[in-house]
């Protein structure tokens, strides 16, 4: 398989699978199924259309817009084209839009909609090398006309002109792609600085569409549902490179306020998100019970103590007891099997956490309700996936196994390091940063970790957000956070004190439990700061960072905390688009804060 590249698998898997459902999206009301002949005809259109403009192999075509067919038909047209596709994050302001569209190159853009197409118009006449914008979503847009702009139904219709003029001039194309030319350019998020494109060939692409189902197997009759964002890899693992390989469907939520409704809707048979999403169900689940009566609540209670007992077990690779067993069964059938389809978990096989660190805690809530959640490890340069757990096999505090296929070991300074066929080309026009992340073949993660005797990867921290304390101790951030998340009152936390005389931390609160919470305790507010600033939300919070404490050596105890008085925003670039908190953005933002909390100490 490391010899394939995007259009051959593609081509191959059409052919296998012709007339059954490859992508299915609702649109008023009503799911529509795609096949894969259908699949394939549109991409072939859009390919077509790109080799008559003039597109080159290995030229790049930018797509932006949220999850839906079009994303994943023009993506796999540039591919089939010869050409690099781009994906741009929705929610980019236009100058970072801006930024991606001069940085690659970009020959043509595909845009979803007027919301877009708007970003684009703020820079039209600042692009060097882009010729064309497609739109795919015509609304408010029937009267618009630019010599730039036309629509996809457009572009569909003269790739269909050129194909009939010349049949075979895009399985042509598709032939001369190579395993070692770009397949995609995946801009990172930019936590530090501007984002860099990481140059990922089709050999990366379709090894990994193949071996991230070698440890927990997919099957062409799994359903997925697409709500990451495709220009992210997690997403693009799922919805693209494995459904090529393995043909399963792939179902698109209609928005990102419909996910849980979609979610019960689709019931998909393998799930996976990040770890802000599966803390939200657990949150959900949480005040769902808190508002049952209490012989549900003592039921649920009973329950969850019944499967926690067992997953203990399961982790430690141990057999429960055949007297556990059955009791976990009536768990399952009284409690645990309900609340799953409530949550349209009732078919899921397996599910991954992935992007970002995730609390042991909630992997084990899930794991205890009867819910396959495990967690994986990787980066965009190696092609989203280093470790992952298996199915049976889940060691908690770990992210599992090196994939098959995949070496990784732990240098000298404990920083992890990676070698594989996953592992990118490098920094797209940036040698300095390619050369400081590929050495001697091996990618050099920025990650701290260890292996355990079993070989499991446990992450320690990035290894630049380690903090030193005043008094020269070491302290992971990371662990600490994680902690905290689990409280279902918090959403977020960053942790303080490199070279300061104590730990400190700034909360963001879950807005939708605290304020459930205010109501229920008849607490007063009228925005959102007040409520962050209110002292028995105060003494709420104070009462989750104690509880942590106590399970925390005296050194990593957080000594102060202070609520953030307002919600963080991807738009304001305070976190990425995967929900990550940007921890420089974050405090260099809110120093004044931090500064107080020490200044308060005296």
């Amino acid at each position: 398989m490391t010899d394939q590249t995007v259009p051959a698998v593609f081509k191959a898997t059409v052919e296998r699978y012709g007339p059954r459902v490859a992508l299915r999206q609702k649109e008023y009301g009503i799911w529509h199924d795609i096949s894969w002949d259908e699949y394939y005809r549109r991409a072939s259109r859009v390919a077509a259309a790109l080799i008559a403009m003039g597109l080159r192999k290995g030229e790049c075509v930018s797509i932006i817009g949220d999850n839906c067919p079009e994303w994943v038909i023009v993506d796999l047209g540039i591919q089939c084209a010869g050409g690099v596709a781009v994906g741009v994050y929705s929610t980019n302001a236009w100058p970072q839009v801006e930024y991606v569209i001069e940085h690659s190159q970009s020959r043509c853009f595909f845009v979803e909609n007027e919301e877009q197409l708007d970003k684009w118009l703020n820079f039209r006449d600042k692009t060097t090398r882009l010729e064309k914008v497609v739109v795919w979503d015509l609304e408010g847009l029937r009267h618009f006309e630019d010599p730039m702009v036309m629509t996809f139904e457009e572009w569909l219709e003269q790739g269909k002109v050129a194909l009939a003029k010349d049949p075979q001039m895009v399985e042509r194309r598709m032939r001369e792609v190579t395993p070692d030319d770009l397949s995609v350019l995946i801009y990172t998020s930019g936590t530090t600085g501007p984002p860099k494109g990481a140059m990922l060939t089709h050999r990366n692409v379709t090894w990994m569409g193949s071996t991230i189902t070698t440890d927990n197997p997919m099957f062409d009759r799994d359903e997925v549902m697409s709500f990451l964002p495709l220009c992210h890899i997690f997403e693009r693992i799922f919805s693209v490179f494995a459904q090529i390989t393995y043909g399963y469907t792939v179902n698109f939520i209609e928005n990102l306020d419909t996910v849980t409704d979609n979610m019960m809707e689709i019931s998909p048979t393998v799930g996976y998100a990040v770890p802000r999403i599966w803390e939200k169900y657990y949150s959900a689940i949480y005040i769902r019970m808190s508002d049952a009566t209490w012989f549900k609540r003592i039921v649920f209670g009973l329950a969850l103590k019944v499967g926690k007992k067992r997953a203990d077990l399961r982790l430690s690779f141990k057999k429960a007891p055949l007297y556990l067993e059955l009791l976990y069964r009536l768990a399952y059938l009284a409690v645990f099997r309900k609340l799953k389809e409530r949550l349209g978990f009732d078919r899921l096989r397996v599910a991954y956490s992935g992007a970002a660190p995730i609390s042991p805690d909630v992997l084990k809530f899930f794991q205890s309700i009867g819910v396959n959640l495990i967690e994986g490890y990787g980066q965009t340069e190696g092609t989203g996936v280093t470790c992952v757990s298996r199915v049976g096999r889940v060691k908690f505090g770990t992210v599992g196994p090196p994939l098959t296929g995949t070496d990784v070991r732990i240098a000298d300074d404990g920083e992890i390091l990676v070698r594989s066929p996953g592992v990118f080309k490098g920094y797209y026009r940036d040698p300095e940063a390619t050369a400081a992340t590929l050495k001697d073949g091996w990618l050099y993660s920025g990650d701290v970790g260890e292996l355990d005797e079993d070989g499991y990867l446990k992450i320690t921290d990035r290894k630049k957000d380690i903090i030193v304390t005043a008094g020269g101790k070491n302290i992971t951030p990371q662990y600490i956070e994680n902690k905290l998340k689990f409280s279902p009152y918090i959403n977020d936390a960053v942790v303080i004190g490199d070279k300061r005389k104590f730990i400190s931390a700034l909360v963001m609160i879950d807005e939708d439990n605290v304020v459930k919470y205010a109501q229920d305790h008849k607490v007063q507010f009228s925005t959102y700061g007040d409520l962050t600033q209110d002292p028995q939300i105060i003494k709420l919070i104070q009462g989750e960072v104690d509880a942590v404490n106590e399970t925390l050596a005296r050194v990593e105890q957080v000594k102060k905390f202070t609520i953030l008085p307002k919600k963080l925003y991807e738009e304001d670039g305070e976190v990425t688009p995967t929900m990550k908190v940007k921890r420089k953005y974050v405090n260099e933002a809110f120093k004044d804060l931090i500064e107080a909390m020490y200044r308060k100490s005296g």
